[in-house]
């Protein structure tokens, strides 16, 4: 089916007037609701506001993903608004957003909702789509632009549904200062270690860094109160800028590919107690699916 199909033209507004997210929201509800009366608009919009709360939901390239899993509603709807001239959020990529997609669910059709939002997301990375659809002149014309995306709703959620793109990898050849540099301005715990055409190598992780300070921590588990003559922390902070990432990364790393389904992935991580697997063309990065996201984007929702 394509993402099209989901699409009502009486729930469609190509000229949004809002000039907020929250503007935006509201402006959407409405239409829905002269639609659909027989719901509480107001505890709706508490739930999607709270939603809100939680976490931004635009996420970039010009496009907000508003929604509320609520058993206020019966069936799902979706409501979409194009702002030709952009609405002024907190975005990722500083980019103003044009389309808000409002999602409204009952927490008994998880499934298609949970498709429905990886198929927005697959239109939303493709930036011609976002060009297109602003230039709509109708409601009509939104669907049309959506449909011309051929954007379809997949039958089954795989990786590249909410797997992230913008991965911060390291080269063999950088040094652990880089490495302490790019975790602490990323706020992240492991990179993904690859060569100048993007092979996968390995990964190195926080772990490594402090075992790098201890290399013989073994040691210390069985004489905790042992002190010892060199603070090696402070050892290795001499050292920063000439231990090379090619004498710590691990090789040991799991991958999988776009089209593996979130439960295989979500198995893999279990079995294995991982909290990250990359996912892989052929030996090329395109992208890492962390444990969290799995919570974060379908547990949650």
């Amino acid at each position: 089916m394509r993402l099209a199909n989901l699409l009502n033209e009486e729930l469609v507004t190509h000229n949004l007037s809002a000039t907020t997210k929250n503007e935006a929201i509201i402006e959407l509800l409405r239409k829905i609701e002269t639609k659909h009366p027989q719901y509480d608009y107001d505890a709706i919009l508490k739930s999607i506001l709270d939603r809100e709360e939680i976490e931004n939901t635009s996420y970039g390239r010009g496009i907000a993903f508003p929604h509320a899993r609520t058993d206020e509603v019966d069936d799902m709807f979706i409501a979409v608004g194009v702002s030709p001239e952009g609405i002024m959020e907190k975005t990722p990529d500083g980019k103003p957003v044009h389309v808000v997609c409002l999602m409204l669910t009952p927490s008994n059709i998880a499934k298609l909702y949970l498709q429905a939002l990886s198929a927005f997301a697959a239109f939303a990375r493709n930036q011609e789509n976002i060009k297109n659809i602003v230039k709509a002149t109708s409601p009509g014309g939104v669907i049309d632009a959506v449909w011309e995306s051929s954007v379809r709703v997949e039958k089954e959620l795989t990786a590249k549904d909410i797997m992230h793109h913008n991965i911060i990898t390291i080269k063999p050849e950088d040094t652990l200062k880089d490495v302490a540099n790019l975790m602490f301005r990323h706020r992240l715990s492991a990179l993904a270690v690859v060569d100048d055409d993007n092979n996968l190598l390995g990964l190195i992780t926080d772990k490594e860094l402090i075992r790098a300070a201890l290399p013989d921590f073994k040691s210390l588990i069985s004489n905790l109160n042992y002190s010892l003559d060199v603070e090696p922390f402070e050892e290795l902070l001499k050292k920063e800028d000439k231990i090379k990432v090619k004498q710590l990364y691990v090789r040991d790393h799991e991958v999988v590919t776009r089209d593996t389904k979130i439960v295989e992935v979500a198995a893999m991580m279990l079995f294995k107690d991982l909290r990250r697997v990359f996912v892989v063309e052929e030996t090329k990065l395109v992208g890492i699916l962390l444990r969290k996201d799995i919570v974060n984007m379908i547990i949650r929702g």
